[in-house]
């Protein structure tokens, strides 16, 4: 779904563009300290934390990845 038009689409990459590495950088890792914090609100109450972490990386990367990085406890 595209709801962005072309012309908003330039202003926003001619803004990037003028960013610093440093200024991409800090914005980068704050939208995803934000997406964190929303993928963490979402958890149920009372998980192990192996289980509330495995569940994070399972949001950001997918279930086979956060299967082979948390497999099933013997």
């Amino acid at each position: 779904m595209r709801d962005t038009t072309p012309e908003f689409e330039r202003f926003v990459a001619a803004r990037y563009a003028r960013l610093t590495a440093d200024e991409r950088l800090r914005l980068c890792t704050e939208m995803f300290d934000a997406a964190r914090v929303l993928v963490e609100s979402g958890l149920p109450a009372g998980l192990s934390e192996r289980e509330r972490r495995r569940r994070i990386t399972e949001r950001f990367h997918g279930r086979e990845f956060a299967d082979r990085v948390f497999p099933p406890e013997p």
